[in-house]
């Protein structure tokens, strides 16, 4: 089986995304302006969706709407975007750039960045909530159910609370691994199911997409600190070697990164084989193990 080019259809689903975000997003006006400009800031213009490919080829699988699927996309990319504001405040991981501009403490203020990562979060389960998500209300009940479970204290909160927790809490890889299927997977993992709930899909068929997520979220991770530890700043339009500079136990701190490359072209292979059950139209689902596992941003 030939597998489709992943990138072309990545980009229509960054352009597709950000017409979505615009109009879902609400209008910088009033007194609050300041607060909504800044939630524009942070999720408009730039990043790769890779949440929300993975939300609209999910549901492609069963025959969702597209519509539908692009208001669950757009609130995991306003989860998404708000973790990364909060994320980069001065006090977690104090960064002044974020895809290639400065990032929204440093464009607004602290105060104003904690808020739009606030109205962020919570604009999320606007857009899940509203009848045009799915007509049944239990599917959008089920949707807000796991987006919160994903996004909170059992989900990336957790896995961040263990990050900032320092090397007491990560002294094996099996702690690295457990922290990062909260950190990053949780929401990976949502982004994969959410398609399956809203088509009503056989359990089976449920399980394969959250399996194919636990180890593309993990494979994703290895590479982000691959990418942290050799990457280029001006490519990735961050700062590199923060994880090394503040002393933190990651993937390739513990394995190196040989290995820890090696890890992530295993867990790539052991996800792609979770889509067997599906037809050639999972093809752009099985292209993007390869595209994270050798991506360079």
């Amino acid at each position: 089986m030939t597998l489709a080019p992943v990138e072309p259809a990545l980009n229509e689903t960054a352009a597709f995304m950000e017409d979505a975000l615009q109009e879902y997003l609400p209008e910088a006006v009033g007194p609050q302006a300041r607060v909504i400009e800044a939630m524009r800031y942070a999720t408009l213009g730039g990043g790769k969706r890779i949440r929300a490919f993975l939300v609209l080829q999910s549901g492609r699988q069963f025959g969702v709407d597209r519509r539908a699927l692009s208001r669950v996309a757009a609130a995991v990319e306003c989860v998404h975007a708000y973790s990364l504001v909060h994320d980069d405040l001065p006090a977690m991981d104090n960064d002044d750039m974020r895809r290639g501009k400065p990032t929204v403490h440093r464009k607004f203020d602290e105060a104003t960045a904690i808020l739009a990562g606030d109205a962020l979060l919570t604009h999320a389960f606007t857009l899940l909530a509203g009848h045009e998500t799915h007509p049944d209300p239990h599917v959008r009940a089920d949707l807000v159910l796991r987006l919160s479970q994903a996004a909170g204290f059992a989900g990336m909160v957790g896995g961040q609370m263990i990050d900032i927790s320092g090397k007491a809490l990560l002294d094996d890889i099996g702690q690295i691994t457990r922290m990062q299927r909260l950190k990053t997977g949780a929401l990976i993992s949502f982004a994969c199911e959410a398609g399956a709930l809203m088509g009503r899909a056989p359990l089976q068929m449920r399980h394969a997409l959250t399996n194919f997520a636990h180890d593309l979220g993990l494979a994703y991770q290895i590479v982000d600190d691959l990418l942290d530890h050799e990457g280029d700043a001006a490519v990735l339009g961050k700062a590199v070697r923060k994880d090394e500079k503040a002393g933190k136990a990651t993937f390739v701190t513990v394995l190196g990164a040989e290995r820890a490359r090696a890890q992530a072209e295993i867990l790539a292979s052991q996800g792609a084989a979770h889509l067997d059950v599906f037809d050639e139209k999972a093809d752009l689902l099985r292209g993007l193990v390869d595209f994270v596992v050798n991506r360079r941003a």
